[in-house]
């Protein structure tokens, strides 16, 4: 029987929490705006990890500005998840924009701007 959540779902989960702290906490890069982690997802052998974010209050030239500067120190990221994980290898990361809450808030607005009209029984 396979387990419900495999060791790359287990280290994904981990490297979401810790990525987000060093976010918070130890960059002070004026380049960055409010970053969320919303996802990580690791390859299966753990040496590359695709890493989802959203950023608040930007626009998209903003929003891409963001990613790249998150690439750019994707090298000392990856030295402090080195430091609060126990793993032998530390993955790649590799950040991406995540459009998931931006196409939800447009739907959002699309419903709500619908004329529903409502039926009494």
């Amino acid at each position: 029987m396979p387990k419900e959540f495999g060791r790359s779902q287990r280290v994904a989960s981990q490297m979401q929490k810790e990525l987000a702290v060093i976010l918070q906490r130890d960059v002070h890069d004026p380049r960055l705006g409010f970053v969320t982690v919303n996802e990580v997802v690791l390859s299966k052998d753990l040496a590359v990890a695709k890493v989802y974010i959203t950023v608040l209050n930007s626009d998209e030239p903003g929003k891409a500005s963001n990613v790249a500067a998150l690439n750019e120190m994707s090298p000392f990221l990856r030295h402090e998840l080195a430091k609060r994980m126990r793993l032998r290898h530390i993955s790649e990361l590799h950040f991406y924009y995540d459009h998931s809450f931006d196409t939800g808030m447009r739907v959002s607005e699309l419903l709500h701007d619908l004329d529903i009209p409502k039926q009494d029984d």
